[in-house]
């Protein structure tokens, strides 16, 4: 269908659209308008992927030199598989449409792992394997040395595509990752490379958060990037803890020890050079200024994003002549690394800011401020340098730099701890060096100032309001969207007791009381006995989920519940995990469902929908309140108290909330999907935790729904699965006007400009 939005005519490849997918894309219209950023929360399986990319490429459309590109950042690779799905259905419709006028090149871009085709390289196991694979058949030295050695092995793909130089150009349309390797295969180039290239030419480009949020990859892929650019951020009720993440570094004892075999090796490696080619080390420097010359990207800029190429008379003085010759800056990084293991032998929790730990390590190795915020490049220039292409075996010693890079960077919105032992347990020697980042809004400060607009949208953002704070940014438009059913789909409840009256929570004074513990396996049983087809119970981490499994076991709860339903377990192990879940799909394919116990924030929280029969019924067994003991926490807490005026409490109420959202979203994925939801914990019952729950699922909530015990809620559960076994219209367009036709919005744009 094709509609207008004030003066924008919008192309979308379906008949009919819902409310709130024209109301969203109402309000993005009107962010890209005023060229500012938005916040966005629309629920699950309303259509969300689809609303930004029609808005937005039919905004291209409309004007084409008011934004240049649009950048889609995902979390995963399954969910940058699926934006690009999406997208070339769209793309048919407005080709249909427009013809060739509409013609874009769209493309996904990841890691070597997931786009190399070499036979013998992508064979290797992990991501860092691939990356080493990779340089040792495509470096610069390797392949110069084979002009005169025959003998010497290259990647023939990347051979080929050098070969075709600036003719290496994929046609229009859009590409998977699949969609690349294929065509990588059929042309003989390789895949990796020529998305790399492409993207600087992409209409739409789809990648992961850290292409943008993390220096280290964000000066090499992102540094092209326009003003002009739209970003979007999709699912990003964690971002503040993305950005947190991409610049936290903890060194451990096996860091510092693999960084000095590291040193080892790489004075090694100089002395074997200052014996065969003395010179190349002395023109060294030259090449590092002009390396950052051309990149724009000194560590002393924000994030180290891509900026104007610098004066002459400063890149001159980039570098402290301290750590201009090799052996110079392996002598300052053995000295680091000396202080780091004094360090680590702290006896007591030792907690300071950077400031503090640079004068103290100033004062005792004569290593300055400067010097250290230089270190990674400087090490990246030697590994150059030196033609050591396997840097996955020097990963400790970039672990060493990136630390003293960021240290020597930020003087506010860091804190180093470091703790001898973990509290949870204390006989177990396990010092750390944490270099945790406080403030989210320093990652992706540099997102919001150099785009003018990025859009930050999920299904859980609530409560919304605090992301400004948290982000420290201005958005234009902050909205969230409730969703419009043809029936009462969507059961939450909030349980707060067991069906002997006593209270139920996973408080600390509470969670270990074995009424609570026999009341929870009892719900659940109850549960399994009465909801066909798949239930998923999410716990508020592992510990806890394997201490409450355990007493179900002892008071022979377990065994029950599976003469009604398979259970199986996520774990902290990946493989295991994605095999219970195939286990699980195909015990709930079978008819007889089955039961996935899970935690939150763990992968199968985040990724992972239970749309359908696979998810009857989620329950939220406790409030997944971070560990409150945490040092890392406390310190950002204090510092969000003082900085942002953000209250303790209040932050960690939205964090546990949002994260519950998260996880008793993952049960309805479509409006013709029905679910239910019990939050399982008498907090939840409070005013102040519920209200801070998602739009969607309180205008579902009843006040009969309320301060439940396990009998009350049975019943609820049994009424709400027989009215859902009823016929219903499922077109959306009875009585409950749940789609909206061409005509629809054609009386919508009329009655907007008569000023109804």
């Amino acid at each position: 269908m094709k509609f207008k939005i004030e003066d924008v005519t919008v192309y979308f490849p379906y008949e009919f659209i819902y409310p709130e997918q024209h109301q969203y894309m109402l309000e993005l219209k009107r962010a890209l308008d005023a060229k500012g950023h938005c916040l966005l929360e629309m629920p699950t399986g309303t259509g969300k992927t689809i609303t930004l990319l029609s808005l937005i490429t039919s905004y291209q459309l409309a004007h084409p030199t008011g934004s240049s590109k649009l950048i889609y950042c995902t979390r995963t690779v399954h969910e940058m598989e699926k934006v690009l799905d999406e997208l070339r259905t769209l793309q048919a419709y407005q080709e249909k449409e427009l013809g060739k006028a509409a013609r874009i090149l769209a493309l996904g871009l990841s890691s070597r792992k997931n786009l190399c085709i070499h036979p013998k390289v992508s064979a290797e196991g992990s991501r860092e394997s691939v990356d080493a694979g990779c340089r040792r058949l495509t470096a610069s030295w390797v392949r110069a040395s084979a002009v005169d050695n025959p003998d010497i092995e290259l990647c023939p793909f990347f051979e080929a595509y050098d070969k075709q130089g600036a003719e290496a150009l994929l046609p229009s349309g859009v590409y998977t990752l699949q969609d690349l390797r294929n065509y990588g295969k059929k042309k003989g180039w390789c895949p990796y490379f020529l998305a790399r290239h492409m993207i600087q030419f992409a209409n739409v480009v789809v990648y992961n958060y850290q292409y943008l949020l993390d220096p280290k990859v964000s000066g090499i892929i992102s540094k092209e990037m326009q003003k002009e650019c739209v970003v979007v951020f999709d699912e990003a009720h964690n971002i503040d803890n993305v950005c947190i993440e991409a610049l936290s570094v903890n060194i451990r004892q096996q860091t510092v020890d693999g960084a000095s075999r590291n040193l080892s090796k790489i004075s090694q490696t100089i002395q074997r050079f200052k014996a065969t080619d003395a010179d190349r080390l002395r023109q060294e420097y030259n090449r590092l200024v002009e390396g950052l010359a051309q990149q724009g990207n000194l560590p002393g800029s924000d994030a180290w994003l891509a900026n104007p190429a610098l004066p002459d008379d400063i890149l001159k003085e980039a570098v402290p002549g301290s750590i201009r010759r090799a052996e110079h800056f392996l002598d300052v990084l053995k000295r680091l690394l000396d202080y780091i293991k004094h360090r680590l032998k702290a006896e007591k929790v030792e907690s300071e800011g950077p400031t503090s730990f640079v004068m103290s390590l100033n004062t005792q190795t004569l290593i300055d401020q400067k010097t250290l915020k230089f270190c990674y490049d400087r090490l990246h220039s030697l590994l150059l340098t030196l033609e050591i292409t396997d840097t996955d075996e020097f990963l400790h010693v970039q672990t060493i730099c990136n630390f003293a890079t960021l240290v020597g960077t930020y003087s506010h919105g860091f804190s180093i701890i470091i703790e001898p032992y973990d509290e949870r347990m204390p006989h177990i020697p396990d010092p750390v060096l944490q270099l945790s980042c406080l403030d989210a809004s320093l990652a992706i400060k540099p997102v919001f100032e150099r785009f003018q607009s990025v859009v930050i949208t999920s299904g859980t953002l609530s409560p919304i309001d605090l992301y400004p704070k948290l982000l420290n940014f201005n958005p234009v438009i902050i909205q969230s969207f409730t969703m419009s059913l043809t029936r009462d789909c969507l059961c939450p409840m909030v349980l707060t007791r067991g069906s002997d009256q006593l209270p139920v929570s996973t408080k600390f004074d509470m969670r270990s009381d074995p009424g609570v513990v026999r009341n929870y396996g009892r719900l659940l049983l109850e549960m399994v006995a009465a909801v066909p087809d798949g239930i998923v119970c999410f716990f508020v981490s592992y510990s806890y989920m394997d201490g409450i499994v355990n007493s179900w076991n002892e008071m022979g709860l377990l065994q029950d519940i599976m003469q009604h339903k398979l259970v199986f377990i996520e774990t902290q192990d990946v493989v295991e995990t994605t095999l219970a879940l195939d286990n699980y799909r195909r015990a709930c394919d079978c008819g007889r469902g089955a039961v996935f116990f899970s935690v939150a924030r763990g992968k199968v929280a985040e990724g992972i929908d239970f749309d359908r029969h696979y998810g009857r019924l989620v329950i939220m067994f406790g409030v997944p309140f971070q560990y409150t003991l945490s040092r890392i926490l406390i310190a950002r807490l204090e510092y969000l108290r003082d900085t942002f005026q953000i209250k303790e409490g209040d932050f960690l109420t939205f964090d546990a909330v949002r994260q519950a959202a998260q996880c008793v979203g993952r049960v309805i994925r479509s409006k013709s999907d029905y679910g239910m939801m019990i939050f399982a914990d008498k907090r939840y019952n409070r005013h102040d935790k519920r209200s801070k729950l998602p739009g969607w699922i309180l205008a579902h909530l009843r006040d009969a729904h309320l301060n439940l015990s396990t009998d009350m809620s049975l019943h609820i559960v049994r009424e709400f699965l027989r009215r859902m076994a009823q016929p219903y219209d499922k077109s959306g367009t009875g009585t409950r006007k749940t789609l909206l036709s061409q005509a629809d919005l054609e009386n919508i744009q009329i009655n907007a400009n008569a000023g109804f």
